[in-house]
């Protein structure tokens, strides 16, 4: 009997490694799942700056779907998907850096939208419209300004910063190195998705106000933005790179986009401040403003109107749907 007590901490550790070894067994085989379905699900098309990743959807008129940071074809698709169904033909690539879309050495927002042109080329899409959320709308700002003629209608939402902003305005809820040690390896990331995915929720924008109010689509989408920024890895070249868009060398000629425009973005964004959608307002020749008094970054609470209101948008400017 007085062995027992000895044997207690020998226990103890064993049933620990064998908790992380079933931890890392589970970790692998959801990393092996989610590269499998990337590989299966994405394209990629020669392109000026390398190969251009992609997926597509729906049919009828074309709209390119720019993600946001942190994200990837995949995330643009769901952005698609939620803000306007198969309604339309989307077209969603990764954006520079982001999953196999590899990072060339003029990763600026103008050749990000060079690129895109040329992917169009390469689909035999001639003109388009755009919808884009928080840091893909840098580089929609530019497509539209670059290529007129093939722009029909621009959809802004929830849009991030671009020169002359600074990331200084935008007042992060979650301290910028935290974003980079959540995206220096996969596994932490990973861990907190199936331990704490409430706080993980918060590099999000989202409240617990918020999440009390979100209808059960809304909580399916939320659930698939914090999955989708796995592997994380995959991305960190794209989320590095997103500082393009406020770099003092690049220039928004914003006095040059004649499409149609529609910003929609909440007072309470905590990632990117209202003011920039006001300024877009302001600078693009009869853009429209719609505010939402609340829903944060990603517009919780607000789903249906928005795809009522983008659909109805899209539609009216490129005789869609």
């Amino acid at each position: 009997m007085q062995r027992w007590p000895h044997m207690i901490p020998l226990a103890i550790i064993t049933l620990i490694l064998l908790a992380l070894v079933a931890s890392y067994a589970a970790y692998a085989r959801d990393m092996q799942t989610i590269r499998a379905r990337l590989a299966a699900t994405s394209i990629l098309i020669p392109g000026p700056s390398g190969p251009v990743e992609y997926t597509t959807g729906g049919s009828g008129t074309a709209v390119l779907a720019l993600h946001g940071a942190g994200g990837g074809f995949d995330q643009g698709a769901l952005f698609a998907t939620t803000f306007f169904g198969d309604d339309f033909h989307w077209i969603a690539p990764s954006r520079f850096g982001y999953l196999r879309f590899p990072l060339p050495d003029d990763a600026s927002t103008a050749a990000q939208a060079d690129a895109f042109a040329a992917l169009l080329d390469g689909l035999g899409i001639e003109r388009v419209a755009i919808i884009a959320i928080s840091g893909g709308v840098p580089p929609a700002l530019q497509f539209a300004a670059r290529y007129p003629d093939r722009t029909s209608a621009l959809v802004l939402l929830s849009s991030a910063p671009h020169t002359p902003y600074t990331t200084e305005q935008q007042g992060l809820p979650i301290p910028a190195w935290l974003y980079q040690a959540l995206f220096s390896s996969n596994f932490p990331y990973w861990a907190l998705s199936k331990t704490a995915r409430p706080a993980l929720e918060g590099i999000f924008d989202v409240t617990p106000e918020l999440r009390s109010g979100m209808s059960e689509e809304e909580r399916v989408f939320l659930a698939g933005m914090v999955d989708l920024f796995q592997p994380v890895t995959q991305r960190l070249d794209g989320v590095r790179n997103e500082g393009a868009a406020i770099d003092p060398a690049a220039q928004y000629d914003l006095g040059a986009i004649t499409a149609p425009t529609l910003i929609i973005h909440s007072r309470d964004d905590g990632l990117n401040p209202f003011e920039i959608a006001q300024g877009l307002a302001r600078e693009i020749a009869g853009a429209e403003l719609v505010p939402l008094e609340s829903g944060g970054h990603l517009m919780l609470g607000h789903h249906d109107g928005v795809r009522a209101r983008v659909s109805g948008f899209l539609t009216t400017h490129t005789g869609g749907a």
